[in-house]
């Protein structure tokens, strides 16, 4: 068994430290942002490829998870449901890339909002992201893991004596640390409301508009903007975001907002998972890291064994 440093601690560097000391490794995660500072900690976090390429790859990677969070749902530590919703379109559609990833019936939706044309419903994951980071975080603990902040200039040597291998979930610090330009951020804000009794998700495409139901909250978003580096919240683009979402569930523009957050998604021409000498890449998961993290974590035990 190898010693192995994991750099980046969103869910994607937390699951795959997970599945790497599940698999006898001994690990230790460095990162700047601890879990709950991270883009993961913002994210509305409900299974859905977006932003993530190839298809075929991010098809089955999505699979791996799925099955994973319906296995977590059963956990209420965990912060993981199985909840019910429905995405809407304009216009008729096929169905999506990406169903054969998914187990659950997807139903044409006769009950459209005005305005939609076409959409289906079906059951998939919503994650809590506060409550997930940290049952990720203490599973790496209970496994023998470590987490420790750290300002990288650099991916970590491998040397003897030290880490034999690296894993470089850095996500958009990919940019600096594996000098992949091809990296860029995409900007997504929401705005997080008061629970209003909704107990389901919805999804627009156009905009992109989601409604994400949890416990005590409703995450709304959103915003795609290619090359943001800004995380600063736009007050006006909250009241666009909350606009668009009321066409959906007209009782939001009633409901009390308790904050907004802006997070970068790391989009990459395709999700980079490959192993260059002592080190194995994993980022570059868009706007699916949640959707996607289960599925990577098992091909980087894999290579890292390999």
């Amino acid at each position: 068994m190898a010693r192995v440093i994991v750099v980046g601690a969103g869910v994607v560097g937390l699951t795959c430290a997970v599945r790497l000391l599940e698999s006898g490794h001994r690990v230790d995660i460095v990162a700047r942002d601890l879990p709950l500072e991270t883009t993961s900690a913002v994210a509305a976090a409900f299974w859905y490829p977006y932003r993530a390429f190839p298809q075929d790859r991010v098809t089955a990677w999505a699979a791996v998870s799925y099955a994973e969070y319906v296995g977590l749902a059963g956990d209420p530590e965990a912060g993981v449901r199985m909840v019910t919703g429905t995405e809407v379109h304009r216009e008729r559609q096929q169905d999506p890339w990406w169903r054969a990833a998914m187990p659950s019936s997807l139903d044409r939706e006769t009950a459209l909002p005005e305005g939609c044309a076409d959409g289906w419903t079906f059951v998939t994951p919503v994650v809590e992201m506060p409550f997930f980071l940290r049952w990720l975080t203490k599973r790496v603990e209970d496994l023998g893991g470590t987490i420790t902040r750290m300002n990288l200039a650099g991916l970590p040597p491998v040397e003897p004596g030290g880490a034999q291998v690296v894993v470089n979930c850095s996500g958009l610090g990919a940019r600096l640390l594996g000098n992949d330009r091809s990296v860029v951020p995409v900007s997504g804000q929401v705005v997080r409301v008061a629970q209003i009794g909704l107990d389901r998700w919805w999804l627009d495409p156009e905009g992109p508009t989601y409604i994400v139901p949890r416990s005590a909250d409703i995450v709304v978003g959103g915003t795609d903007v290619e090359g943001d580096w800004s995380r600063t919240p736009s007050p006006v683009t909250a009241q666009e975001i909350l606009r668009r979402a009321s066409r959906l569930v007209p009782g939001l523009s009633r409901a009390t907002v308790l904050g907004h957050r802006v997070g970068l998604r790391p989009v990459r021409p395709a999700v980079r998972v490959e192993r260059v000498g002592d080190v194995v890449h994993c980022y570059g998961h868009g706007g699916a890291g949640v959707t996607l993290a289960w599925g990577t974590a098992d091909e980087v035990a894999a290579l890292v064994s390999s």
